[in-house]
């Protein structure tokens, strides 16, 4: 397992693009193109193709599930061939389901010819199991982590999470979705059949090269690589027939640095649930904005035998300096859907709350901690990711306010491993519809404040951390990431596994309380 220092940084090289596409910027308009980073339009006239269900089975009360990461080839377009990773096939994953209350274990079998992860986003279970950089598998090891569901039904997903090579394994085509149903979910009036009018949608893009083969660039383009080709579930150009009056999109941004901005260009669509499960009541909304990693469930009505066309319009990003070099100029489209002439009825989307919508309830007036994150170029709190400290110590059971934000003019964002947090407030305001669900992840619109509301349920364990980071994933491996444990009340964090300890980075949290503070040794 590497330990140490992140992939070589290049802070001083973005600071660089950064400033030299400003003055661009400033020089005039006529100098400024609509984009540098322009999406192809693509014939929609491939199927799209949707991940199986991953089978599984039940030994002695847990359910079993197994996943083998793998090189293979894909076809993307007629006869080309390109090389690609997956699970259990060429590209992406299956779709791991399983129900609140179930305990799972997974089989995760490394068949590539380097050290990968599987890290299980949104999840919440214990640290040991979370599939971060500590928990590494070695080409040609099985690793099998076990823990109970215990939170709402939601869109999660999973994705590899090496040290410092979390872009590369994920744009070659590792990731999949991972669905959690409970008893709200089991009878909410909303599409449920998988596959036909709940219907799972991963949103990356691509560069290929001539030979056909994907490129990941290198070349200090922030926020990292922005790829001219969509695919949507690996299919490019594709399209949905929908046989329902309604259908329900659950839509991943899968992609390591695009943000999309996506909606219909003839419809408004109903918001039902963010990255971890369903809102209050569905949020009628023209567009969603999804950073990586962000998920949002929508349910989109149809007419017999028209079409539409699920689409991302210019995203706003904020108050990014150049958001024509960034991906902010850019609009295409992702799905059609196409609707037979006639179509079997959908309720108006309803569904009633959980019986166990009181314990998962976050209180503000719980949080006795505030804590503050500044992300900057690759740094949050001026450091980069080190594997061997501890930033921040929380105490098992607490609420805490984490308040975030971003000083830098390019895109960011900030994920959360093992919790789902709320959205107190944006600078002060109340957040919009769109973000005050259940979430694990947001992007930082830069210069302003973001009061995240979070509990620290069920896990302690003082040596195993969780991460906190940028999900631009070139940030991440360049060290936007911190770390973090949680401990029962009154312990200190330990030392992590596989790091020395008594010197070097592990003195930088030797003897931390659970508030963070140095106590005495």
């Amino acid at each position: 397992m590497r330990r140490g220092s992140v992939r070589g940084s290049r802070p001083a090289v973005a600071g660089a693009l950064v400033a030299g596409l400003a003055a661009l910027a400033l020089a005039g308009c006529a100098l400024v193109p609509g984009s540098v980073t322009p999406v192809d339009e693509a014939e929609f006239t491939n199927e799209l193709a949707i991940p199986p269900l991953a089978p599984s089975r039940v030994v002695d009360g847990t359910r079993v599930f197994s996943l083998t990461a793998q090189e293979g080839v894909t076809e993307f377009r007629p006869g080309v061939e390109t090389k690609t990773w997956g699970y259990n096939g060429s590209y992406l994953g299956p779709t791991l389901r399983a129900e609140r209350g179930e305990r799972v274990a997974v089989e995760v079998t490394n068949d590539l010819d380097e050290p990968t992860s599987v890290h299980w986003h949104g999840m919440h279970l214990p640290a040991a199991m979370d599939g971060g950089p500590h928990q590494e598998v070695a080409p040609g090891a099985t690793w099998r982590p076990t823990w109970q569901i215990d939170q709402p039904a939601a869109t999660l997903w999973y994705h590899p999470h090496p040290h410092g090579a979390t872009e590369k394994h994920v744009y070659r085509g590792l990731a999949g979705m991972f669905l959690l149903d409970d008893d709200a979910s089991r009878t909410a009036d909303l599409p449920h059949d998988y596959g036909v009018d709940d219907v799972p949608v991963i949103v990356q893009d691509k560069i290929f090269e001539d030979d056909g083969q994907l490129e990941l660039k290198d070349n200090g383009s922030e926020p990292g690589t922005l790829g001219s080709t969509v695919l949507t579930n690996g299919t490019v150009g594709a399209y949905q027939e929908v046989t329902t009056e309604r259908v329900r999109l659950r839509l991943l941004n899968g992609s390591t640095a695009r943000t999309y901005q996506l909606g219909f260009e003839d419809r408004d669509m109903e918001l039902v649930a963010t990255d971890g499960g369903l809102l209050d009541a569905p949020v009628t909304l023209e567009q969603v904005r999804l950073a990586p990693g962000e998920r949002a469930e929508v349910v989109v009505e149809v007419e017999p035998g028209e079409t539409t066309r699920l689409r991302s319009f210019e995203a706003d990003l904020g108050g990014i300096v150049v958001p024509f070099a960034m991906g902010g100029n850019d609009a295409f489209d992702v799905l059609e859907l196409r609707a037979a002439d006639e179509l079997a009825p959908s309720p108006d989307p309803a569904w009633a709350p959980s019986a166990h919508a009181a314990q998962d309830a976050l209180h503000e007036d719980d949080a006795a901690v505030t804590r503050t994150f500044e992300l900057d170029d690759r740094r949050i709190n001026g450091k980069s990711m080190d594997m061997g400290r501890i930033d921040e110590v929380v105490t098992e059971g607490a609420t805490e306010i984490w308040e975030v934000h971003s000083i830098v003019p390019m895109p960011h964002s900030f994920h959360v491993h093992d919790v789902q947090f709320r959205i107190l407030s944006v600078d002060g305001d109340a957040p919009p519809p769109e973000l005050a669900g259940s979430k694990d992840t947001v992007y930082l619109e830069p210069n302003r404040t973001y009061r995240l509301l979070m509990r620290f349920d069920d896990y302690a364990n003082p040596d195993v951390p969780y991460m906190f980071h940028c999900h631009m994933l070139l940030h991440e491996d360049e060290g936007m990431m911190g770390q973090f444990v949680v401990v029962e009340p009154g312990q200190q964090a330990g030392t992590v596994p596989g790091t020395a300890p008594g010197g070097g980075a592990d003195d930088a949290h030797e003897g931390m309380d659970a508030d963070g503070h140095a106590g005495h040794h």
